[in-house]
């Protein structure tokens, strides 16, 4: 791999022992999969965020590079595995947001933006298209892909941190004209409208052509919210870090010519796997995290009711502000609905806090069975808050 004379003193350390360890990581990267060069990054973004992930090991080491490490880049977070200004709350131990704390405390010392969202292009983390950019979140990836245009390969934690503090990524993978094209064309004959059903939607073309790029057609018309809700779920189910959308996304790709059908029956199917036999206890909208859209529709669904059932809206600490702005916040929280930033149902520490999670989200189906064993139940958001304002049989 090509290095300029910069990019060989960091790897020499002669910019510090933050950056050298951060170019051995990039430069073994780049040799794996046989990269050409390094290329400058516009924005980065860091999974790995939750101490239930990183644990003491990983705690040390971001302690380690917070000692001379400093970002390049407009750089932001994944979830974390608390609200950091709530979390007694949310039922999170006094321990765990200790070491929580640590860890959002080392990545900003190195100059991170320690707002902590898997939808961090709500939050003014917005690449342009064609720009590169080190992403991790499955979800986040895939929008940006497929919806932004800005090309990122699927980072994990270390390499995008790695990314932040050189300011460079290896040019491979999604970084590449050739590996974003479509391969195979995806014929939609059935009517897709709700994030519940987009995240169906994903999960049946996931489990279909797994992390092939698809050219999707049939799909009439997609709010942000909907597109979001597909990618996390076509991520998830498929590996998927990017896809085409016909009329909708920016699909500078040519047409495939192997195709294959998803019918209504197959979609129909998809909500049926995600829908266990269950009594709701736990509610959680926002995977991947609401917009203010969506938190103005909830604030119209939930205004009067009383919910009865534990009830997250997981959402950037930003977006939240603006809803109190707006008195959303107040509309919600008076109905006993609670904000959850900064964390999310899927990285938080609440195995066996609950038996049966409610959410609109595919995604955090597959997460609530697989992580948390929670029986799941998917379904419309407005499903969602007569759910929450059911009271519990028995």
């Amino acid at each position: 791999m090509q290095l300029t004379n910069e990019e060989r003193e960091m790897l020499e350390g002669k910019q510090g022992n933050a950056v050298k360890k951060s170019m051995e990581i990039l430069v073994a990267l780049g040799e794996i999969y046989n990269a050409e060069k390094l290329v400058d990054i516009a924005s980065v973004q860091i999974a790995g965020v939750s101490y239930s992930n990183l644990g003491d090991a990983g705690l040390g080491y971001l302690a380690e590079l917070a000692k001379d490490g400093k970002v390049k880049v407009l750089t932001t977070l994944n979830p974390a595995g608390m609200d950091l200004e709530n979390r007694e709350a949310l039922g999170i131990d006094e321990e765990f947001a200790k070491k929580q704390k640590m860890v959002i405390d080392s990545f900003a010392q190195m100059g991170v933006t320690v707002t902590c969202t898997c939808t961090p292009y709500f939050i003014g983390n917005k690449p342009e298209q064609d720009s590169h950019v080190a992403w991790s979140e499955s979800s986040a990836v895939a929008y940006c892909n497929s919806v932004l245009g800005a090309r990122t390969n699927r980072e994990g934690g270390p390499s995008a941190l790695a990314s932040a503090l050189t300011g460079k990524t290896p040019l491979y993978g999604m970084h590449l004209d050739e590996n974003r094209n479509a391969k195979v064309k995806v014929i939609v004959e059935a009517e897709i409208k709700d994030t519940f059903r987009f995240g169906a939607l994903g999960k049946v073309i996931g489990d279909k052509i797994k992390n092939k790029p698809a050219y999707i057609t049939g799909i009439k018309e997609a709010s942000v919210e909907e597109l979001k809700s597909f990618g996390a779920s076509i991520a998830t189910y498929g590996g998927a870090a990017i896809y085409h959308m016909e009329g909708i996304t920016p699909n500078k790709t040519p047409i495939p010519t192997e195709s294959i059908t998803v019918t209504q029956e197959e979609i129909d199917n998809a909500i049926k796997e995600l829908t266990d036999d269950c009594e709701v206890d736990f509610v959680s909208v926002g995977c991947p995290h609401c917009s203010l859209k969506e938190i103005e529709y909830l604030a119209k669904l939930l205004e009067g009711k009383k919910v009865v059932k534990e009830f997250w809206i997981t959402a950037a600490r930003p977006i939240k502000k603006q809803a109190e702005e707006k008195g959303l916040v107040k509309i919600i929280e008076d109905a006993g609905a609670k904000f959850a930033c900064d964390t999310c149902c899927v990285v938080a520490p609440i195995k066996g806090r609950f038996e049966c999670l409610a959410t609109d989200s595919a995604k955090g189906c597959y997460y609530g069975a697989a992580k948390n064993k929670f029986k799941v139940k998917i379904m419309s958001i407005e499903n969602l808050v007569e759910e929450a304002c059911k009271e519990v049989k028995g």
